[in-house]
């Protein structure tokens, strides 16, 4: 009996192990992961129609995501900060903010990690067409 209750503990073990790896990978088709749903934390939608999608992107000090893909997009940094942006060949690149600025971002994949001292805050327009 005792052997039976291992063997059911870590089948349990196994399968929640399991469902949070897809949880925590969930990706469409392509390989492009969705940072809303993969990071909610950091990401959140604050509007979107059929051509535009607008996300608010927060994080803490030192704080990090996972890997996940944004298509052609305009950021506009609400608060001043130093992102290191780290693709998926493992090339990282510190990209600094200034409140009020505004940059073109192209599609791509990348993991940021907010590498500065204070919250960063960022809107982010996804281009749909």
């Amino acid at each position: 009996m005792k052997s039976l209750t291992i063997a059911a503990t870590a089948t349990l073990i196994l399968a929640g192990v399991v469902a949070l790896g897809v949880a925590l990978h969930a990706q469409p088709a392509g390989g492009k992961a969705d940072p809303v749903k993969v990071d909610a934390k950091h990401y959140k939608v604050e509007f979107e129609n059929e051509s535009v999608r607008v996300l608010r992107i927060t994080y803490g000090p030192g704080e990090k995501s996972v890997m996940h893909y944004h298509p052609n997009s305009v950021a506009v940094f609400l608060t001043d900060g130093k992102t290191r942006m780290t693709t998926p060949d493992g090339k990282s690149e510190d990209v600094p903010g200034k409140a009020g600025a505004a940059t073109w971002t192209p599609a791509g994949s990348h993991l940021p990690q907010n590498v500065g001292d204070k919250r960063f805050d960022v809107v982010l327009v996804e281009l749909k067409k």
